[in-house]
């Protein structure tokens, strides 16, 4: 896939909407699969990638896989800020010309 690259900006917002959609699906194992894909690629991940995994999770009814990826994020000293609890703008606006992940 294009732009995947490690520390791609492109590819960090290409998992995050993969991801989000993926929730709005309750499609919580494809999401958990795009972050450990995204953190295996080298991808550089942000608060909001796990939270919109763990979002995933709890709307698919898996709470532990939800605070398991909560503890993955704090292992990883991420801290969410306010506007990652709001949700990425990158993110809510990446849907035109790039290429995307699926769930």
């Amino acid at each position: 896939m294009l732009g995947l690259g490690r520390g791609s900006r492109e590819g960090a917002i290409s998992i995050e909407v993969s991801i989000k959609n993926c929730g709005g699906t309750k499609q919580w194992s494809a999401a958990l699969r795009l972050l450990h894909e995204g953190l295996r690629l080298g991808v550089q991940l942000v608060p909001s990638h796990y939270i919109a995994t763990a979002s995933a999770c709890r709307e698919g009814g898996q709470w532990q896989h939800a605070l398991s990826v909560l503890s993955e994020m704090w292992k990883a000293k991420l801290e969410p800020n306010s506007a990652t609890m709001l949700g990425s703008a990158h993110a809510r606006r990446a849907s035109s010309g790039s290429e995307r992940w699926r769930c």
